[in-house]
C-alpha cells in the first residue's frame, strides 16, 4: 500500500476484507487516519467507494475501489496511534511461537489451529491478532494480511512490516496468490474435477453472520474443486481452490452442490456429520499457500493437518501423500480481473494519445 500522503489515492478492496466495515478497513490498513478524520472525509464527500459517497459504517466488497483523500503530514503525526504492547503470559508466547511454520525478514507463516479466531470482535478476546505481540522484536508489530474462519485451520500469512503487508495484500487482491484447502465432505460429487460459479450474498435476518447463494444481488464467487479420494459413497476428500474470496465461500459452495463440509452444521445442518469415530469438528484446512515474496522468490508453504482431521483421514483410509502431488493452477497477473482492467485502461490511454497526436498534426501549419 502506498505511503504517499500528499495525493489522492485509490485502493482495491482485497478478498480478505470482503464484508468488513469501511472504518475497520482504515483501522486495519491505514491506522494513521483516525475515525474522526474518516468521518469528516465522509461528511464532505471526499471518501468514495466505486465513485459513490460512503460512510464509516458502510460495508465494503472485494473488488470495490476506495478513493482516499490526502492526509496532511502534521495530521498524521498528531493522529498517529500509540498502541501499548500486550504483555503475554509465558504460555501464550510459547503457543504463538509453536504455531510458526516459516519465518523470514518479511513474513511469518502460522499454522492456525481450529477454534482460534483470527481477529477479535464482540465477545472474542482470544485470537491470533492479540498473539502477534509475541513476534514484536523491536522493529514493529507484525500485521495480518488475510484471515481464516475461526473453525478453519491451516496456513495464515503475517507480514513483518507495513511494506511487506502492502506487497502481500496486492497479491491477494490481484488474485495471483494461490490458496489450496483440503476438506472432507459428505457424499461424493458426480463431477470429480469441477468449477462452482455461484454468487454469494449475506442471508437476510442473520445480521451478516451467514451467507447464502444469491444469484440476483450476490457477489460473483468461483471455486475449483477436485475429488482426491472417496470412502465409498459415504464421504470424499476434496481439494478446494478459491478463485475469489467471499466470506464462507468454500462452505457455502460445497453445501450448495449437495456436499457440505463434514462438521459444518452452520451450512450443512444435521446432515453434515458422520457417525462413528469421525470428529464433529469442521474438516476444512488451509493446506498450502503459494505467493510472490518481496525478495523476488516464491513463498510456498504447507501446513500440517490438525489432530482431529488427521485422525478422520486415517479412519476413512485416506493417504495424505496423494493430495500433495496435485498440481496448482498458476495464475498470471495479466489473466486476473485487475490485470485485464489495467490492460484495458492502458489501451484506452494509448488510443487517446494517438487521437490527440492526429489532431495536432492536422492543426499544424504547412
Amino acid at each position: 500500500m502506498s505511503k504517499d500522503i500528499t495525493n489522492v489515492r485509490q485502493f482495491t478492496v482485497a478478498a480478505d476484507d470482503d464484508g468488513i466495515r469501511l472504518d475497520r478497513w482504515f483501522k486495519r490498513h491505514m491506522p494513521e487516519a483516525s475515525f474522526n478524520l474518516v468521518s469528516r472525509w465522509a461528511r464532505t464527500g471526499q471518501l468514495r467507494v466505486d465513485g459513490a459517497r460512503a460512510g464509516p459504517g458502510d460495508r465494503i466488497t472485494a473488488g470495490q475501489v476506495l478513493r482516499v483523500p490526502p492526509i496532511e503530514p502534521e495530521v498524521v503525526e498528531r493522529a498517529k496511534p500509540v498502541r501499548a504492547k500486550v504483555e503475554l503470559a509465558p504460555d501464550e508466547a510459547d503457543f504463538a511461537q509453536h504455531m510458526v511454520i516459516h519465518k523470514d525478514r518479511d513474513a511469518i507463516v502460522l499454522n492456525k489451529p481450529p477454534g482460534l479466531a483470527t481477529q477479535g470482535g464482540s465477545g472474542t478476546t482470544e485470537h491470533v491478532d492479540r498473539l502477534l505481540d509475541a513476534f514484536d522484536d523491536g522493529a514493529g508489530r507484525p500485521k495480518l494480511v488475510h484471515r481464516l474462519d475461526k473453525d478453519t485451520s491451516g496456513v495464515l500469512l503475517v507480514a513483518r512490516s507495513a511494506k511487506s503487508a502492502a506487497f502481500f495484500s496486492k497479491s491477494f487482491s490481484s488474485r495471483t496468490a494461490r490458496k489450496v484447502y483440503w476438506a472432507l465432505v459428505i457424499g461424493v460429487p458426480d463431477v470429480h474435477d469441477g468449477l462452482i460459479e455461484l454468487s454469494i450474498g449475506k442471508q437476510p435476518g442473520t445480521g451478516g453472520e451467514k451467507m447464502y447463494v444469491d444469484e440476483k444481488e450476490g457477489s460473483p464467487a468461483r471455486t475449483r474443486y477436485r475429488v482426491i479420494e472417496r470412502a465409498g459413497n459415504r464421504a470424499a476428500w476434496v481439494e478446494l481452490q478459491p478463485f475469489t474470496g467471499r466470506t464462507h465461500q468454500l462452505r457455502v459452495h460445497m453445501a450448495a452442490i449437495g456436499h457440505p463440509i463434514v462438521g459444518d452444521g452452520k451450512y450443512g445442518g444435521k446432515e453434515a456429520f458422520l457417525s462413528g469415530t469421525i470428529s464433529r469438528k469442521m474438516h476444512l484446512h488451509a493446506r498450502r499457500l503459494r505467493i510472490d515474496h518481496p525478495d523476488g522468490t516464491m513463498l510456498d508453504v504447507t501446513a500440517k493437518l490438525p489432530p482431529h482431521f488427521a485422525e478422520s483421514m486415517d479412519d476413512l483410509g485416506f493417504d495424505e501423500v496423494i493430495g500433495d502431488v496435485l498440481e496448482i493452477e498458476e495464475i498470471k497477473f495479466k489473466d486476473t480481473a485487475e490485470g485485464k482492467a489495467r490492460a484495458a485502461l492502458n489501451k484506452a490511454k494509448s488510443a487517446r494519445k494517438a487521437r490527440k497526436g492526429e489532431r495536432r498534426s492536422r492543426g499544424a501549419k504547412p
